[in-house]
């Protein structure tokens, strides 16, 4: 088993590297609330500019809310902070994306279908991030509380090997306090929260919690 490994103090030993330069970083972004507290981390240190690569999503209306509020999001952090970050919008192909994970269907959430879609968005970028020049990628799926940092600096880790020219920036957005920070700054910009991952077996757990959820409550209405 890996050791476990501080991801937010390797963030910081690399921030203290770079010093005063400020080198262009690729940052995968899936939606504004999941970028807020990461971009207020890596902006003043970073030429910051998102790849939002995620046809996981489904359905499509959904994938163009979250990029439409990631998008609103980049608009207040301008006006707020002076933060110019510029977003790149790759097509959105969600068949295609889904085909290679089909056959993992029956695993749970956050298990080996995750990994792979997570491994699959990744590399969308960082291949983006490597031909287009930029001196670092990384992803803010750290941030989440239901993502393993763990797993996901892994990815990262295997991704550089074939990437030479974009350095993986390791990260851990979640700690010292990056989830409330983020969770804050999502309610002040009044940005959409979004109640489940994104694709479609991910949607269909959220409505069997609420499914249940309502037939435990009718229950109690009978006692």
């Amino acid at each position: 088993m890996q050791a476990y490994v501080n991801y937010y103090d390797v963030s910081l030993e690399e921030l203290g590297r770079i010093g005063d330069k400020k080198p262009r970083l690729l940052m995968h972004a899936c939606c504004g609330p999941c970028s807020c507290f990461p971009l207020t981390f890596l902006c003043p240190r970073f030429d910051v500019t998102i790849y939002y690569s995620n046809s996981n999503i489904f359905p499509a209306e959904e994938f163009d809310r979250r990029r439409e509020e990631l998008k609103r999001l980049l608009i207040d952090l301008k006006r707020d902070y002076g933060y110019q970050v510029d977003l790149i919008e790759p097509p959105y192909d969600h068949e295609a994306f889904m085909e290679p994970l089909r056959p993992f269907a029956a695993c749970k959430e956050g298990g080996e279908r995750c990994f792979r879609c997570y491994e699959a968005r990744m590399k969308e970028a960082y291949d983006f991030a490597e031909t287009q020049g930029f001196d670092y990628f990384c992803t803010v799926m750290t941030i989440s509380r239901q993502k393993d940092s763990q797993i996901l600096n892994a990815i990262g880790k295997k991704l550089e090997e074939s990437h030479p020219h974009c350095r993986y920036f390791y990260s851990d957005f979640k700690k010292k306090g990056g989830i409330e920070k983020g969770k804050a700054m999502r309610i002040a910009y009044g940005l959409y929260n979004q109640d489940y991952c994104g694709c479609e077996y991910s949607l269909a757990g959220r409505n069997a919690r609420i499914a249940a959820q309502k037939t435990a409550e009718k229950e109690h209405e009978k006692e």
